[in-house]
């Protein structure tokens, strides 16, 4: 029987395509959620007098046990879906009071049995407020990890080009000794072993916008400097590192902090090697958010990777693809506030203020 040169070329692109479905991934959830005042109701040497029974927040044990399990309910439930049933591997989390509330959380009915480890450490930030990685330990084996301090100063409001930073400059170190500095959080950086492959983790909560966001910008500039300056550190150590760096920037993608100082790009083939992709820069244009103010939506809550994340190949771990996670119970039905994320309220605790957001890493398996 003679086969005609059409019917090959389906006999081909029919294989080729039954070939790309019998494919097999294994996939891994990054995630990072704002949580919102994760207190507990202890009165401790951190600036928590308002996260106390007696304080003006009203905080109770019963409170307190709600909130762990609201939230526990939103880290179990991040990119779950059809192709991906584990709750996150990597979980990035911020306004935490202390290791204790970790402790905590991972031992909710919805969690321990995914054996959470924890990576903390106390920071300066005024509010007594710390960032965090919880880590599935059975995937990922930390090697080494430590905290890096923002050392931003008063004398930086309001001085944002180049020439106003060398002057600053020349003020903090005039003044270093003096109660000139404005403590927040630290920079958590964090390497290990992914599954055998070598992944680094810095989890950000970069200066707020009190006073301003355009006074206040000087702060996050220099947090985006010193996340650029530990990436680069990464890459003179391995030009191919796998870097993550994720948190609630207190800015958006199209902000200096974030396009010059990290020099995040919204598409693929504009990051060169030792760059950074963006995601959200995209999701934001289209309109999304992970929070909002005065009915304004913005993605202040961001994951960004290295270039050696996004080649073409997945002989070893890559990002597939970003995410917010908006459902339907983690929104405000009713009032004033209708549409936004369902935060804490004085009569009972909400899950945040802001939606998490996650990406997913793929490796083919042979």
């Amino acid at each position: 029987m003679r086969i005609n040169k059409l019917t090959l070329v389906v006999i081909a692109l029919f294989s080729i395509t039954s070939a790309i479905a019998q494919k097999k991934y294994q996939i891994h959830t990054v995630a990072f959620y704002n949580f919102e005042n994760l207190f507990d109701t202890i009165n401790g040497p951190n600036n928590d007098e308002e996260w106390i029974p007696k304080g003006t927040q009203n905080w109770t044990g019963k409170k307190y046990k709600k909130k762990l399990d609201n939230l526990s309910k939103v880290l179990s439930e991040i990119g779950t879906g059809d192709k991906q049933t584990n709750s996150p591997t990597l979980i990035g989390g911020c306004e935490i009071e202390n290791r204790a509330v970790l402790e905590d959380l991972v031992k909710q009915p919805r969690l321990i049995n995914k054996g959470y480890g924890i990576i903390h450490f106390d920071s300066p930030d005024k509010r007594g407020i710390d960032v965090a990685l919880l880590y599935q330990k059975k995937h990922f084996v930390p090697t080494s990890y430590v905290n890096i301090p923002l050392m931003i100063y008063r004398s930086q409001e309001g001085k944002s080009d180049k020439k106003d930073k060398e002057e600053v400059t020349d003020d903090v170190t005039a003044t270093a000794s003096s109660d000139d500095r404005v403590y927040t959080r630290d920079q958590l950086l964090v390497t290990g072993f992914l599954d055998g492959e070598e992944i680094n983790i810095i989890v950000n909560h970069w200066p707020s916008r009190s006073g301003g966001e355009k006074k206040s910008s000087p702060f996050r500039e220099a947090a985006g400097a010193l996340n650029r300056k530990i990436m680069d550190s990464l890459f003179k150590i391995n030009p191919n590192a796998k870097i993550i760096t994720m948190g609630d920037l207190n800015d958006g993608s199209y902000n200096k902090s974030v396009k010059v100082e990290i020099g995040a790009k919204r598409k693929k083939e504009e990051v060169q090697p030792g760059g950074i992709f963006n995601p959200f820069e995209q999701m934001a244009k289209d309109g999304q958010g992970t929070l909002a103010y005065r009915d304004a939506w913005d993605i202040f809550d961001q994951i960004m990777v290295s270039e050696p994340l996004i080649r073409d190949d997945f002989s070893s771990f890559r990002y597939w693809k970003a995410g917010i996670f908006n459902k339907a119970y983690l929104i405000q039905t009713t009032g004033q506030y209708k549409g936004y994320p369902l935060r804490n309220s004085l009569s009972e605790p909400g899950f945040s203020d802001h939606f998490p957001v996650y990406i997913y890493l793929l490796k083919e398996v042979k």
